[in-house]
């Protein structure tokens, strides 16, 4: 997948996609949500990452 535009993204975006955003490879992209201070949010199991709160992190770096 290639990363599409910023509103053609869903809401929550998952491992591959922020990865395919980031230009990271999956498992750095689940490292990084596993890191203090990355806006994921844990749905039982799931890791999701909403893409708003993305957004405003990469601004923020």
């Amino acid at each position: 997948m290639r990363t599409k535009e910023i509103d053609e993204l869903p809401y929550m975006l998952n491992a591959n996609e922020v990865a395919d955003i980031l230009g990271i490879a999956r498992n750095s992209a689940y490292t990084l949500m596993h890191s203090k201070g990355f806006p994921t949010i844990h749905i039982g199991r799931r890791m999701v990452v909403p893409k708003d709160k993305l957004i405003k992190w990469i601004e923020n770096q």
